[in-house]
């Protein structure tokens, strides 16, 4: 069975979490924590050397990091990725506009406001601003183009399952998502979808561990 390293109220896991709900894939999970410190233990970095979550480990012993190739790597040759090479570069674009414009400001101010222990918060708490504005530009992006699509590519995919983790909670960094009326629809057809999980519903297969270190 798959091994899923990562904590629940991480975005970046929630995505995989949600793919492996929509394929009906078990999955065990260890439980690690960022704010606890534990992804950056020399333990975990034997597991993963990047330090980050979510890692999954396969049956085979191999270990794959970093939720967007995770992502693309089980949604091959299942209706959630296209085998279309201009609709895969759809859902590839929208999945690097996820990492580089929309993620760093919008999950950033999440983990500022409501994660970041002291004195981390004092010291990030200046990026804020900065982070709204840059976040508030790529709701924006998301709403122009979802007023005139369904979904952020060709179908349902990926690129959707990524960008939900972090827009769905993004009030939780302050942002109002009120003012993206085409975001608020998306969000709610994606809550929609069969074998959607909520972030915090816990979907391991058997009682999660804790990551001991």
């Amino acid at each position: 069975m798959l091994t899923l390293y990562g904590n629940l109220d991480s975005g970046n896991v929630y995505k995989v979490r949600l793919l492996l709900a929509h394929l009906a894939i078990p999955h065990r999970r260890v439980d690690v924590s960022q704010v606890r410190g534990e992804h950056a233990t020399a333990a975990f970095r034997a597991i993963n050397p990047i330090g980050k979550v979510p890692a999954v480990r396969f049956d085979d012993g191999r270990v794959l990091s970093d939720s967007g190739a995770i992502l693309y790597y089980l949604a091959r040759g299942t209706p959630l990725f296209p085998d279309d090479p201009w609709q895969a570069a759809g859902v590839l674009r929208w999945m690097f506009f996820e990492q580089y414009s929309h993620e760093p400001s919008i999950a950033g101010n999440r983990y500022i406001l409501r994660y970041a222990p002291e004195p981390e918060r004092a010291r990030l708490i200046g990026c804020v601003p900065d982070n709204k504005t840059k976040g508030e530009h790529a709701l924006s992006v998301m709403d122009r183009h979802l007023r005139e699509n369904d979904w952020l590519a060709s179908r349902y995919t990926i690129a959707d399952v990524a960008l939900y983790a972090y827009t769905h909670s993004a009030e939780e960094g302050g942002f109002a998502l009120a003012d993206y009326p085409a975001v608020r629809r998306w969000l709610g057809a994606v809550r929609d979808r069969p074998g959607h999980i909520g972030q915090m519903q816990e979907t391991s297969a058997v009682a999660p561990e804790k990551f001991d270190g």
